[in-house]
């Protein structure tokens, strides 16, 4: 018996096997993107623009720690190509999602580039104006809207039509609720979202509790950098909000900008009772301090002469997920006996 028809079967069997597999694998990819596709397209609106997306993002940039605390408190580590941070801004050894930065690339320690996006093949860059975004680093929603990546605007950044590129459209704690919500609504994770947002508001009104309410409010500047003309929160940066519900008053919460400067001589008129240092980088915390006890024209500022000055993390007061710890802890420091 001639063993041809057998040497053919198998020949054709070694065709058709591969070809099974490779039909295998495509229904495989299809089922897949059926998968990443359901639920969608969702809308939301952010700085005042409706976003949709057709499917769930899955290669992420985030730009500064705020922003990519966002991320990983709501556990989307796992939808994240990477993040842009300088060494330091802000620890990360004490956060609840620790161990998900060790998950997810560190693509840069200086600023952000249209570059870094596209090496890291991102479909959506999360950052703010001035947290990133801007037109003098051809860097912002557009630009990448035309390398085919899509952008999301960290609320508290927004801009407000105001003077200049004045920034803030809503009470701080509400822009991180804002965002934790289309975050949760943007990568279907609404309930986790839901439940951050229950946590921090009850942490933020345990916080408040421990405040008499007849008692006189302590005045309050935050000083970030600066020598010659300080930088400081208005009203819609993160320090307004944290100094507000801890029981204070920020002195500078009539100017409706986020982070601005404003002159030594309106420090010294408002006389604050404590001072809030931005801890970053250099000049260090306690740098900070020793300018500030030994700056002529604030000798007789309360603060100063009390050396009522305490320190709080840049993580803590950029809008993130670290908010209402920095709540709870600067309570506690103006409730000890420090001030009033």
């Amino acid at each position: 018996m001639s063993r041809r028809p057998a040497a053919l079967f198998a020949a054709l069997a070694a065709l058709v096997l591969p070809l099974t597999g490779c039909g295998a694998k495509i229904s495989s990819e299809r089922g897949a993107d059926r998968k990443e596709a359901a639920g969608y397209p969702v809308t939301v609106r952010n700085c005042g623009t409706d976003l949709t997306f057709d499917r769930k993002p899955s290669r992420v940039v985030t730009n500064d720690i705020g922003i990519t605390d966002l991320m990983l408190a709501l556990g989307l580590e796992d939808r994240m190509a990477g993040y842009v941070t300088p060494p330091y801004r802000g620890r990360i050894d004490k956060v609840a999602w620790r161990d998900a930065y060790d998950k997810v690339p560190w693509l840069s320690k200086k600023a952000i580039t249209k570059e870094i996006a596209l090496d890291a093949h991102a479909d959506l860059v999360l950052a703010g104006w001035n947290y990133g975004f801007g037109e003098g680093n051809d860097l912002t929603p557009a630009s990448l809207k035309k390398l085919g990546i899509g952008s999301y605007v960290l609320t508290e950044s927004c801009r407000n039509g105001g003077a200049g590129s004045a920034r803030g459209v809503m009470p701080p704690l509400e822009a991180l609720y804002t965002d934790l919500t289309a975050l949760g609504k943007i990568f279907h994770v609404e309930d986790r979202a839901a439940k951050l947002i229950g946590e921090y508001r009850a942490q933020i009104a345990e916080a408040r509790a421990g405040h008499p309410e007849d008692r006189r409010k302590p005045t309050v500047f935050l000083y970030d950098s600066g020598t010659d003309k300080p930088l400081t929160a208005g009203a819609f940066a993160g320090p307004d909000d944290i100094i507000t519900k801890a029981g204070g008053v920020n002195i500078t919460k009539d100017l409706k900008d986020t982070w601005t400067t404003v002159g030594w001589e309106t420090v010294v008129e408002r006389d604050p009772d404590v001072i809030v240092i931005n801890d970053y980088g250099s000049p260090t915390a306690a740098q900070k301090k020793d300018f500030l006890l030994h700056y002529k024209p604030l000798a007789n500022v309360s603060a100063v002469k009390h050396r009522r000055i305490y320190a709080l993390d840049y993580a803590d007061l950029v809008e993130s997920p670290r908010n209402p710890a920095a709540v709870r802890s600067l309570a506690r420091y103006l409730a000890a006996g420090h001030v009033g």
